[in-house]
Formats: structure tokens, sequence, C-alpha cells
């Protein structure tokens, strides 16, 4: 039977957690996590405890880490969290991801997937996520027949069903579970149940694949996401926290929240983003004045492909 998790914190989630995270999740009263919230929590439990067990896609964002540690809490060592390593993956987020798996003792198999290797991956157009999840899946189905885990699921919420997401196709295709949206759960929702059990991911800025910063069309490559990964780190460095480094080939497109974004204009800061820019190997250098914003390199598909939504 699974234990509930709300009005209780994971003591284990809060090692290595900075002060102010500790205080953040210790602030929130079990009942700021709405009535609905805890429902679809209880259908998610209720719906882990129908599989004999599970081998969950795991890249350490809260949506996967939560499933994760729910999955753990319901199935025990029955479970397996999955994390793929690649050159798409950032180290900072690779070392995120293992450290809260290691706080939790949640069971964690890393593999290594060849996306890049497929020239269908490599030329980026609008069906690179199907491409990086279709690998995914692929080496994962290998690794539960070896291992004899029947079923995979990842962390799709349902807010995730409305927005273009290519890999949700080859989930599909390979009968991948979705738990989260399956019982409805939304993404404030996650955060808001990940908040309430003291995991410390529960205000993790979302951190897609390096690959979603390179503009469509020009090719990825093992040093285009260094690039990008140099970049970003530079820029965490001198203090941003939720940002991305767009790569247009010489050119890198800073995004920033827009509100860090006074911070960031200033003479003396941004003297300091084109220096760590250009360090990173970029030309030129440009502060997007709209600021943060989740899939910007979407903007320029054509409506047909953006209709397709997850298809």
């Amino acid at each position: 039977m699974a234990i509930g998790i709300i009005g209780m914190m994971a003591a284990g989630a809060q090692n290595g957690v900075s002060e102010s995270a500790k205080e953040q999740s210790a602030a929130l009263r079990s009942d700021e996590v709405t009535p609905d919230a805890r429902a679809k929590l209880r259908a998610l439990e209720a719906r882990l405890e129908q599989l004999d067990s599970l081998m969950v896609a795991y890249s350490g964002g809260v949506d996967s880490a939560f499933l994760a540690a729910t999955t753990h809490r319901v199935l025990g060592e029955k479970m397996l969290a999955v994390l793929a390593d690649s050159a798409s993956l950032a180290r900072r987020d690779m070392e995120q991801a293992r450290a809260f798996a290691e706080s939790l003792a949640i069971p964690l198999e890393v593999i290594a997937t060849e996306e890049l290797d497929r020239p269908e991956y490599a030329r980026n157009d609008a069906d690179r996520c199907f491409h990086c999840k279709d690998e995914l899946f692929a080496v994962m189905e290998k690794l539960g027949k070896k291992l004899g885990f029947g079923k995979i699921a990842y962390g799709m919420n349902s807010d995730d069903t409305r927005d273009f997401r290519p890999g949700q196709r080859a989930a599909a295709e390979h009968e991948v579970l979705a738990p989260l949206a399956e019982v409805g759960l939304t993404k404030l929702e996650v955060r808001a149940l990940a908040k309430a059990a003291g995991y410390p991911v529960w205000d993790r800025p979302a951190a897609p694949c390096l690959s979603s910063r390179v503009e469509y069309g020009r090719t990825v490559t093992r040093e285009v996401l260094e690039q990008v990964e140099r970049g970003e780190e530079s820029l965490r460095q001198l203090g941003f926290r939720e940002l991305r480094v767009r790569h247009h080939g010489e050119l890198a497109r800073v995004e920033i929240t827009r509100d860090e974004l006074p911070r960031a204009l200033t003479m003396e800061m941004i003297d300091a983003i084109n220096a760590a820019l250009k360090q990173a190997g970029f030309r030129y250098v440009t502060l997007d004045c709209t600021g943060f914003r989740s899939g910007s390199m979407n903007a320029v598909l054509p409506v047909e492909v953006l209709k397709r939504r997850g298809a």
C-alpha cells in the first residue's frame, strides 16, 4: 500500500539542499495542496499499484523526479529509474539527477543513448524530439528485457498534451505509459506536491535537452552542444537562474527571464555577458528583449506543423 506524502517531509530529499530551499519547502502547509491535487495523487498511487514493475524514464526534472519518487514509494525495488547519458544532457543536469535519486535511494541505471549518430536527429528538423525519444525508448526496451521489466513510463503531465512535443508520438509507438497525464496532474500540481513532499526539485526551472537551443536546420553536433552548455553555465556563474543560449551559428541569442532582465541591462553586466559568450566560442552576442520563453525556437515552424501538438 502506498504511503501518502502530503503533510510529511521526505527527510532524505533534504540532503545537500540550500537553506533557502529548505525554508521554502518547510513553509508549505499541507492544506496548500488543493483537494483536486490530493485526489489525483491518490489516483496516481492506485494506478502504480496495478503494475508489477516499472521503469521510469528519468531526467532529473520535476516531473520525472516526482514520478520516479512516487513510483519508488509505491513499488519499492520493483521499479528502476533510467537516466540517459548523451551529449544533449548537460553535465550539471546529470549531476543533479544522480544526486536526487541517491538522496531517496531510488534505484538508478544510467544508460548511453546515441541519438546524435542518427542522421534524422542530427539534421535537426521539427521531428528531432521524436527521434530522440525513439532512441531512448528503444534502448530502455532492450534494458527492460534484460532485467525483467515489462513496462516503461515517462513524466509527461497533462499540460504537455497541449504543447508541440513530437516525442509524445514516439512514446505512443513504444506503448510508454504517462501516469501523471493519465490522472490529470498539471505542472503546477506536480510542483506543489513535490514541494509538500520536501523534494528540492520542486522549483527547479525546466531544463530541456541542449539540442532544443539549436535553430532548426542547423546540424546538431557534439561541438555545438558543448558550446551551448559552456555558454549557459557561464551565465549561471554570473548569477542568472533561468535562461537559454539559443545557437544561431556564430550568433548567440540570450534569453533571460523578465524579472532578471533589469540586472542584465547594465553596461557592466552586458560586457560580462558578451565576454562570457565569446569565450564560449560565439562571434556575436545578442540579448533578446522579449526575455525567456520556453519553446521560442518553435516560432519559426509552419502552423500546420504546430497544429500536430503531441502527435
